[in-house]
């Protein structure tokens, strides 16, 4: 067996009001594409800085590409690419400047035209970083990340604020380091990056993992292949959750006031069921939505909350 990329066990950080990690166990096979995914507060960030070497844990041991940071970190720096979740540049400086900068703080770096092209920024290479947009600086954060030619990557919210099309712009980048084979760890609440990029995630809540395997492994476990959601007028009485789990194909309900998420094996069925439930008893529908499950269901699934919910 390979040795791990990244190797977490028992890992625990706590501050003076809340818990960010408690005894997290994780392991990152090299090359894969992992995803830490989780909503806000979940402590996804506190475990990628232990992992980055910027926080010490309290508890657990930690092995970065078979080394630890209390034994000697000069070497292992070396082989890292860092993206914070939100970077701070000298906006005085070019696109060049800057990552000429980052390159020299390595020992054998990727050919910087390489690196600007890669990230699509030939055209602004001599432009201020003041005046880039709020996708071109991502981009320059990730090609901060990449110049020194890493084995692993550590990309915290990577496209956190961006547009939809810059969002699929860093995705494509991110394809490209994993198609090098190249190691990455990314953190995000938004499923569809990582049903998109991610080969594994683990959805992390109170510092804690709460499940762990492919998208679509997580997904299956749900016994569900697609989410009804609805909502009746706000002066209809609740509907009855017996009533609604009775229909055909339905396995779970959940009900937040007037709106319903209703997890169905067989769609085709239990909408009708459901729209015949609603004309029999009188109640007027404002909303009706299906979608395939997703992992944002597996989280709602398993928590109650929805993963941008703090």
């Amino acid at each position: 067996m390979a040795q791990p990329a990244l190797l977490l066990q028992g890992l625990r950080k706590a501050y003076k009001d809340v818990v960010a990690v408690d005894g997290l166990d994780l392991e990152v096979r090299p090359g894969e594409c992992f995803g830490l995914l989780g909503p806000n507060g979940a402590g996804k960030t506190t475990t990628i800085e232990i992992c980055e070497g910027l926080t010490v844990p309290d508890a657990g041991t930690v092995l970065v590409l078979g080394e630890r940071w209390d034994q000697g970190h000069r070497g292992l720096r070396q082989r890292l690419g860092i993206s914070l979740q939100e970077t701070q540049f000298t906006e005085k400086l070019t696109v060049e400047e800057t990552l000429r900068l980052f390159r020299s703080f390595y020992h054998h770096p990727r050919p910087l035209d390489e690196v600007i092209e890669a990230v699509q920024l030939t055209e602004k290479r001599r432009g201020r970083v003041g005046q880039l947009s709020g996708g071109q600086k991502q981009r320059l954060a990730l090609a901060c990340a990449l110049v020194g030619n890493p084995e692993l990557f550590f990309l915290d919210e990577p496209t956190t604020g961006l547009d939809p099309q810059s969002r699929r712009q860093l995705w494509d980048l991110i394809e490209e380091v994993k198609r090098a084979g190249r190691t990455v760890v990314i953190t995000t609440h938004y499923m569809e990056e990582a049903e998109r990029l991610c080969d594994r995630v683990a959805i992390v809540d109170k510092g804690r993992v709460i499940a762990l395997g492919t998208p679509r492994e997580l997904i299956a476990r749900l016994g569900v292949q697609h989410v009804v959601e609805f909502r009746i007028d706000d002066s209809a009485a609740p509907l009855d959750e017996a009533a609604l789990l009775a229909l055909d194909g339905a396995v779970s309900v959940r009900r937040q006031e007037q709106s319903y998420l209703l997890e169905s094996s067989r769609v085709h069925k239990t909408v009708p069921a459901l729209l015949a439930l609603l004309n029999a008893h009188g109640l007027p529908l404002d909303e009706l939505s299906t979608h395939s499950a997703t992992l944002e269901d597996v989280f709602v699934h398993l928590t109650g909350r929805h993963l941008r919910d703090g």
